[in-house]
């Protein structure tokens, strides 16, 4: 199993192999969650109120399934992999709660390569303090690369 750490901005389908993985973490904060609540207009008080919250299932305030999901997309435009790809689809299962103050660990790694289609399988996940909260699975499209940077390695 490969893990990526640098930014692999200069691979072509064809050095993508099953098995490359990257992973990123970010604690949730306060701050996070009124900020994605804000840009996306979810403003669901078991996100927002600690009251509210306090009643709910989850007994604290949870961020947004999808704030952590988001750090799939950050992974797949910047680091695997990287600047121009394309999602197709993308799959999730949420098994557990993300709590304020937790850290999520996101990780993608390839799970097939169909280099005709220009398509690479990744399975998508989340973990807090090693439990699996969210679980899927991604489709990305790769891009060629453009005529000017066929050939050109970074230093």
């Amino acid at each position: 199993m490969t893990t990526i750490h640098l930014f692999p901005t200069e691979l072509a389908i064809e050095q993508i192999e099953i098995g490359m993985q990257v992973s990123y973490s970010h604690t949730v904060t306060d701050a996070d969650v009124k900020a994605y609540a804000g840009l996306s207009g979810d403003n669901n008080p078991v996100h927002m109120s600690d009251e509210y919250a306090q009643h709910s299932r989850f007994k604290a305030r949870i961020a947004h399934g999808l704030f952590s999901a988001g750090f799939f997309s950050a992974m797949f435009g910047t680091r695997l992999p990287g600047p121009g790809c394309v999602y197709i689809s993308q799959n999730l299962v949420f098994k557990a709660p993300v709590y304020l103050q937790d850290t999520v660990v996101a990780t993608v790694c390839v799970k097939a390569v169909c280099t005709r289609k220009r398509v690479v399988t990744f399975r998508t996940y989340c973990t807090v303090k090693g439990q699996l909260v969210i679980d899927g699975e991604a489709e990305i499209f790769i891009p060629k690369k453009p005529k000017s940077e066929e050939g050109v390695t970074s230093a």
